[in-house]
């Protein structure tokens, strides 16, 4: 696969886990609780999988960027036990509450976890597919 058609895949898997992101983060039917708290930090991340992996493409990285991206979530869900002015300035933000969240919840680790699983296979997949295209040429 060309690095051209590799970045279109890229780019379409990111818009269908924002939409999927927004659509869970915002979903008010049965289970809305779990869909809005939880299911929606799976797709955030594999959306920085996703995001990572449009700048680093090799095969190690494909593993590399899952890891660190579960480790800087965690820090980040950490930080939420942290208040200073600035960084409650920037929760009251909308971007902010996307990005570093507002509240410490133990329950986020598992999700994080399986969110960079599924962001691995993902990544794996359009890793894969890119070294199938490649041989077969």
């Amino acid at each position: 696969m060309s690095k051209k058609t590799q970045t279109l895949y890229i780019f379409i898997s990111l818009l269908i886990v924002v939409a999927m992101g927004f659509f869970f983060k915002y979903y008010s039917g049965p289970a809305h609780k779990w869909f809005n708290d939880y299911g929606a930090a799976v797709f955030y991340e594999i959306f920085w999988c996703l995001f990572a992996f449009w700048f680093f493409r090799s095969p190690s990285a494909t593993i590399q960027i899952p890891v660190w991206v579960f480790i800087i979530t965690c820090i980040l869900e950490f930080l939420q036990l942290w208040h200073p002015l600035f960084l409650e300035q920037f929760r009251a933000t909308l971007i902010g509450k996307w990005l570093v969240g507002t509240t410490f919840v133990w329950w986020d680790f598992p999700h994080y976890a399986l969110g960079s699983v599924l962001g691995w296979l993902w990544l794996r997949q359009l890793q894969i597919k890119g070294y199938a295209k490649k041989s077969q040429s």
